[in-house]
């Protein structure tokens, strides 16, 4: 696992990981939107993302590799 540092704020769960290409993200639990920080400094937003699919996001071994597959084009998205 590699997430840094996990910070609850109200609803919002935002941890900052340790990957080749995502530096931080912040899940809101009530509205289901997932923001993700990459390292190129783009930012997106993905909506409807159950809070199991996060939970197992931070549990993973490689945050980076289970984003990739199982949430980057699994949820509508945009950049921000």
């Amino acid at each position: 696992m590699a997430i840094i540092k996990e910070t609850i704020k109200g609803t919002n769960i935002i941890c900052e990981v340790e990957s080749s290409n995502i530096t931080k993200t912040d899940y809101n639990t009530e509205s289901k939107k997932l923001v993700v920080d990459f390292k190129n400094g783009g930012q997106y937003e993905y909506d409807e993302v159950p809070h199991e699919v996060y939970t197992r996001f931070r549990m993973a071994e490689s945050q980076g590799s289970f984003f990739s597959k199982n949430i980057a084009k699994s949820y509508k998205y945009k950049r921000l």
